[in-house]
């Protein structure tokens, strides 16, 4: 497929994906600093396929959330043309559906073939892939015709130069627009001298464009040594991993800035998007490196929320002043979402301002169920609900039909279920039928459930088989859809 970016990989500086550091404040203060481009941390394709994307308007960010709604992967318009989304996968399918979910929003996808960490070697990601030359052409040929954007993937070196210029050759004829290159074998750490001899080999032996990585201990200590280490690996970019950790202006052409003003963009980032004070907290303490021991150091590590983070440089009042507009521009928001909410309402749906709180109830039982046997005894078809999430706060609404009426809740809820439930709520009490709570007495599904419970273990002792009769068993299981739940 044609690739309709502008993203070019030849004469770049470049931000090196780093766990727990790649993420969005530390990209965008690289791209302020001069980095060409910015590779986010590796994110694992099983736990993005898990994700679902989300339009932050309060931050204008995309975001994607997890089932246990944390946020794994969030980018904003600023980045979009210069970010590459690095992956860990081991499988083509899996990487191709996380490229096609994520592709829209970054400029690039890179697939890790370097990480040579435990977590990541033991699924068969990271360097393992270096030892199955098939799967990396599998993968990589996959993304290759399945998606827009250029793909890129990062190495390690093998044992030897032949085998390693052989492996790259390989990975060349997948069509990827570029190879980042660490120029150490998977058993060696930053403390070993990096093979520039090695990232210079490949780079005459192949026509796309090589990334050397790798050169933050024994080359780059300051922008000037971007250069030095691009001439003696030949690359046509440089990755810049630990430096840019300690200090990203490590980017900046005209000299590094005072760490402390450094970290202070660092955190204006991590308010203005905001990152999670754990990330934000680790980031910083890979910046203060030695003064860790120092009074801010300490200050720093004993910090367990972002305004904390704040006060210890100094920044409460920044902090009080985003967070403030921040809470004005998401209710001004809700609020707008509220007015349309109520423009598009049909006027004859029923409307109470109920919740579930399940607490109320026997266990087991719920006023959907009540209301299911309650359509069966008066021979109408079985509820229909209909369900909608709201992306500003990612709330659910249910909408009820019952004898060709609708019903729903003014509350919006945290998860499709409570807001069905609230939903069958409003219809039994409009209708004035019990809803099962544990106030209204003797409970007749119980009783029901009783009765079946003692046929059931009847006719176990006579020999007879355990299977409830499936019109039995109906009365007792909440018949909700499977699809998916459409936004607002």
């Amino acid at each position: 497929m044609t690739v309709n970016t502008p993203l070019c990989f030849r004469g770049k500086k470049i931000l090196a994906p780093m766990v727990r550091v790649g993420t969005l404040p530390m990209r965008l203060l690289a791209l302020d600093y001069g980095a060409d481009i910015v590779y986010c941390e590796e994110l694992i394709d099983i736990k993005m396929l898990q994700c679902k994307r989300v339009i932050n308007e309060v931050l204008e960010t995309v975001d994607f959330i997890a089932p246990n709604e944390r946020v794994v992967f969030r980018t904003c318009e600023r980045e979009r043309q210069r970010v590459v989304f690095q992956m860990g996968s081991a499988d083509a399918e899996r990487a191709l559906a996380v490229a096609k979910l994520v592709e829209s929003d970054v400029a690039g996808i890179d697939i890790n073939m370097g990480c040579p960490k435990e977590y990541s070697t033991k699924a068969s990601m990271g360097a393992a892939l270096l030892s199955d030359p098939d799967k990396i052409e599998s993968i990589l040929t996959t993304l290759v015709k399945g998606i827009c954007k250029p793909v890129t993937c990062k190495i390690r070196i093998l044992p030897s130069v032949e085998d390693t210029v052989n492996l790259v050759k390989r990975i060349e004829k997948t069509g990827i627009a570029a190879i980042a290159v660490h120029g150490r074998k998977k058993e060696e750490r930053p403390q070993h001298p990096v093979h520039c001899d090695v990232i210079k080999a490949i780079s005459e032996a192949v026509s796309i464009p090589v990334i050397a990585n790798g050169g933050s201990h024994d080359f780059i200590k300051e922008y000037a040594d971007i250069q030095t280490f691009q001439k003696a690996t030949a690359a046509s970019s440089v990755m810049i991993a630990r430096a840019a950790m300690w200090n990203p202006s490590i980017f900046r052409k005209e000299g590094f800035c005072p760490l402390k003003d450094v970290m202070q963009d660092y955190i204006k980032y991590a308010v203005r998007y905001d990152n999670h004070y754990t990330n934000t907290k680790y980031c910083l303490c890979q910046m203060l490196r030695e003064q860790l021991e120092t009074t801010q150091g300490k200050k720093l590590h004993a910090a367990q929320s972002t305004q904390e983070i704040c006060e210890v440089f100094e920044m409460g009042d920044f902090y009080e002043e985003t967070t403030t507009i921040f809470e004005a521009k998401k209710t001004s928001l809700e609020t707008k979402t509220q007015d349309e909410d109520d423009q598009m309402e049909d006027p004859d749906v029923i409307k109470m301002a109920v919740r579930f709180d399940k607490r109320e109830y026997p266990p087991q039982i719920t006023p959907k169920m009540y209301l299911l046997e309650w359509c069966r005894k008066e021979k109408h078809p079985q509820p229909v609900y209909e369900t909608v999430q709201r992306p500003l706060d990612r709330l659910f609404c249910s909408v009820v039909t019952v004898a060709e009426r609708k019903y729903r809740s003014t509350l919006w809820d945290k998860s499709k279920k409570l807001a069905e439930q609230a939903a069958a709520i409003v219809c039994l009490r409009t209708l004035g039928v019990p809803e099962g709570k544990l106030c209204e007495g003797e409970n007749h599904l119980i009783n029901k459930r009783k009765r079946q419970e003692q046929e059931c273990l009847i006719n176990r002792d006579h020999g007879e088989d355990l299977a409830e009769p499936s019109h039995k068993k109906a009365n007792f299981i909440e018949e909700t859809s499977d699809m998916n739940v459409p936004k607002m």
